[in-house]
């Protein structure tokens, strides 16, 4: 895959405040030694971008950030950018539960030209208040000290253990302005992502669970980062204009239930591809297998075709 210089990135895109419409989070690659595979990443992220996606999110739960250090993912946004990714459809997972770390490794995005980034708040210390949780976010932005930063603070607190409340968040908009950008709202608790509109109408924000996608844009959502795009990406477009097809959608999802996502989610990938090598993830997850992947690829074929008979 050969370089390209900068003015003929990918598909390039402009650059925004917030990050809009339809993103997907970015499964990682890696070899059998755990080392990140950056020409298949790239690979996939540009075929997702040719199948009509706006933009990535690199190391987010889905990529397993939380189990890259630094370099590692900053070395790998460096590759996907040499592959022509253009640095605007890019949003980088820098949380850390060290406010430290989250701040060298959001200006180290700065330096190589992303703008974007997804925060969790510091994740471990579950008792910890709102008020803390408000600090942290105060001392990252205050040690970042760049208005470059566009800012996505990210809620899952069913798999980090810990929130972003809705006034924490408006709080940080007003104090913080445009840096703060918006909210990932992967609680799937729709009420929740109310409750993020109300409090700060400004923040764009987006939402993880597929089939609240319609309903967050009519009101007033700015759009999705998800998982399953990376094997259903057209049936996950239409939810964009189509809320029946939350029915559709939401069997897709049944086919992860009591299963661990990220490995499920490859082992697809894996038989969607033919390519074992998306079988592998990094400890303490374990590999899901290809008979696994071609068993759920034969389901998901027939449900499709069902829907469209």
């Amino acid at each position: 895959m050969g370089n390209r210089h900068n003015s003929d990135s990918i598909h390039e895109g402009s650059v925004t405040d917030t990050i809009r419409g339809y993103w997907v989070a970015l499964p990682t690659p890696i070899f059998g030694g755990g080392q990140v595979d950056h020409d298949r990443m790239a690979r996939h992220a540009i075929t997702l971008i040719d199948r009509g996606i706006d933009g990535v999110a690199a190391f987010g739960t889905t990529g397993e950030g939380t189990s890259f250090s630094a370099n590692e993912r900053l070395l790998a946004t460096e590759r996907l950018l040499k592959s022509g990714f253009a640095p605007e459809r890019i949003v980088l997972g820098v949380g850390f539960p060290a406010v430290e770390a989250t701040i060298a490794l959001a200006r180290a995005a700065l330096s190589i030209g992303l703008t974007h980034v997804l925060i969790l708040p510091p994740y471990f210390y579950r008792d910890a208040p709102p008020e803390g949780i408000e600090d942290a976010f105060s001392a990252i932005f205050d040690g970042v000290a760049d208005t470059r930063l566009r800012a996505t603070l990210y809620h899952i607190p069913q798999v980090s253990g810990v929130a972003v409340p809705a006034l924490v968040a408006a709080r940080l908009r007003a104090r913080y302005g445009a840096m703060v950008a918006g909210v990932k709202d992967s609680s799937a608790d729709f009420a929740q992502f109310q409750a993020f509109r109300a409090a700060s109408p400004d923040l764009a924000i987006l939402v993880g669970n597929e089939p609240d996608i319609g309903r967050a844009l009519s009101e007033g959502g700015a759009g999705t980062i998800c998982g399953l795009g990376n094997i259903v990406p057209e049936l996950v477009r239409t939810m964009f204009t189509d809320r029946s097809a939350g029915a559709e959608i939401r069997e897709v999802i049944a086919l992860f239930e009591g299963r661990s996502f990220v490995p499920t989610l490859k082992a697809i990938l894996a038989a969607q591809t033919k390519d074992p090598a998306w079988l592998n993830v990094k400890a303490p997850l374990r590999p899901g297998s290809i008979a696994e992947g071609e068993s759920l690829l034969e389901i998901l074929a027939a449900l499709r075709g069902r829907e469209a008979a």
